[in-house]
């Protein structure tokens, strides 16, 4: 069985990213735990830049409370990826996130993974709505169901 195909005109949003040195192992290719600092940088600077979330003082904060990822072809330092990013479910306080990281340029995707943000009140660590800002620019990278 083949695995699914991730294609980069599955993604509204791609967030470049230059490997760093250390991002690979022993085996000479980026460690898996990597593929999550990819995917957790690429939402944060699409919340910050379009949706306005303010890491540093803001009153809402979004807790990853699960993650996967699938692996289909090695990256390596020196490399430019770039992380396909949409939205598969949005709901009243969470939403989950769909990702995959591309070679520059090529049209497969190397990874693909997913995960899911809670929003929570700073103060309480309790879920609230997702504000409006933040709703609006997720809203732009909602797909519909495949």
């Amino acid at each position: 069985m083949n695995p699914p195909q991730h294609l980069r005109g599955d993604y509204p949003h791609f967030q470049s990213i230059t490997t760093r040195w250390h991002d690979n192992d022993l085996y000479g290719h980026v460690n898996n735990v990597t593929y999550y600092s990819y995917f957790d940088s690429a939402v944060n600077t699409y919340l910050i830049e379009s949706g306005g979330l303010d890491i540093h003082n803001g009153s809402v904060v979004g807790f990853v409370v699960s993650s996967s990822c699938d692996y289909f072809a090695s990256i390596a330092f020196p490399e430019r990826i770039e992380i396909g990013l949409r939205v598969g479910k949005l709901g009243n306080s969470s939403v989950q996130y769909e990702l995959a990281v591309f070679k520059a340029g090529e049209n497969e995707a190397c990874a693909a993974g997913r995960f899911v943000h809670v929003f929570v009140d700073r103060q309480s660590n309790r879920p609230v709505p997702i504000p409006e800002s933040l709703r609006s620019a997720l809203t732009t990278l909602r797909v519909s169901p495949q």
